[in-house]
């Protein structure tokens, strides 16, 4: 069975099917990885599938030293995966929730009989679906395309079962050449509009001015774009999906007297595929050119510490860490709703909360506050703490200018 399935592509356009399809997700616990890791993994997983377009019908979870180099999981679970999946005539697609080979993925949908994604090529998938602007597009492709390019030996394997027949084995390596040839010329093709954009960016970067740039920075699906809205007074999209914005969105907010140019930044997730980054390295520019980050963290989530750590050495990555930051602790009306009971009294809830606010913030050494967007919980007080914030770079970039503002 060839491999037909195209990534990012459907009959009607890109992205998965906007039906739902039924999908089985698969995981492993390695000795890099431990049970309690996975789980989370593939709940972000089901949400990415969501995200998607498709509903996770069942999990299946292996425990290897490490994946089978043919298969990803052992043949025994596979047929159990299989089984399932011919119990279950609805179910047309299998996500792993890691990078797979295209000989892997060629073996795995040869004896499954259904689509198959691993984690790398449903998030790509996700950003081809939701990509609006041209740069976006071509950053996106960028990273489709390098992704299939190391993958197409084992894409074209279904040739090598004719190698029998006369002639049949050397056109197929030939054919395999081709499509390599065609994918270095499309990679070095979309590089070069992305660079006449990114020069494009850089002179409306300096056409801005002088005005203090603040960064919305954190993990996918914490409320960046609801902040942003909160401070700007703007509608940009917001939706309770991963990756709901692609492009950065940079909006002028004015403070009292005080203009400041703030902007809002793609998510970042485990397990971002490496070209993905290298892709979006051109619009991660507005978060380097940044006087100021807005650490949005959903402390909600039972595993925010986690995308604290991701994120930070995503900043670390972009050279960015030693920029004056402020951690927003975000949805604390989620928080107080999965951690209290109605038996805990307000004080005690205060206790806890300026507990947990003097921890983080010895832990990760910098100003935090607690807010919910979405309630405009002390959004006053946030106000104020970015207010000084930028006060104190105009001050520094300006000195003898300070009364202005």
């Amino acid at each position: 069975m060839a491999n037909e399935w195209n990534l990012g592509q459907d009959k009607k356009g890109k992205g998965l099917k906007k039906t739902i399809e039924q999908a089985v997700l698969v995981g492993l616990v390695t000795s890099e990885q431990t049970e309690e890791q996975l789980k989370e993994f593939l709940s972000e997983l089901e949400f990415l599938a969501m995200t998607a377009g498709a509903k996770a019908k069942k999990k299946f979870t292996q425990k290897m030293k490490h994946p089978d180099r043919r298969t990803f999981v052992g043949s025994g679970k596979l047929q159990e995966i299989k089984e399932y999946i011919e119990a279950n005539e609805d179910v047309t697609l299998v996500i792993f929730d890691d990078d797979l080979t295209g000989k892997q993925i060629n073996i795995i949908e040869e004896e499954l009989k259904v689509k198959i994604v691993d984690r790398s090529g449903l998030i790509l998938d996700i950003f081809a679906d939701r990509a609006q602007t041209a740069q976006a597009k071509k950053q996106v492709e960028l990273a489709q395309m390098n992704y299939m390019l190391p993958r197409l030996r084992g894409l074209w394997t279904h040739l090598e079962r004719q190698r029998g027949g006369i002639g049949m084995r050397g056109p197929g390596e030939k054919e395999i050449e081709t499509d390599r040839r065609i994918i270095r010329d499309k990679i070095a093709l979309l590089k070069d509009h992305l660079e006449k954009i990114d020069k494009q960016n850089m002179t409306r970067r300096k056409n801005r001015g002088d005005l203090i740039r603040v960064s919305l920075v954190g993990y996918t699906n914490v409320g960046k774009s609801t902040l942003m809205n909160l401070i700007s007074k703007s509608e940009v999209f917001a939706e309770d999906k991963l990756f709901a914005t692609l492009d950065t969105t940079v909006r002028k907010v004015v403070f009292g007297s005080m203009p400041f140019l703030l902007s809002d930044t793609v998510g970042f997730i485990r397990k971002l595929p490496h070209h993905l980054v290298e892709s979006f390295k051109s619009t991660l520019d507005e978060v380097r050119e940044s006087d100021i980050l807005l650490h949005v963290v959903d402390v909600a989530h039972p595993q925010f510490e986690d995308q604290i750590k991701t994120v930070t050495k995503t900043l670390n990555d972009l050279g960015v860490s030693e920029k004056p930051t402020l951690f927003v602790f975000n949805k604390m009306d989620l928080y107080r709703e999965r951690y209290f009971d109605d038996f805990v009294d307000e004080d005690t809830k205060a206790d806890i909360e300026n507990s947990l606010a003097e921890r983080l913030k010895n832990e990760y050494e910098h100003d935090n506050i607690f807010i919910s967007a979405l309630k405009k919980e002390h959004i006053t007080e946030f106000r104020e703490k970015l207010r000084v914030m930028v006060l104190e770079q105009y001050e520094a970039r300006y000195p003898y200018q300070v009364k202005r503002w």
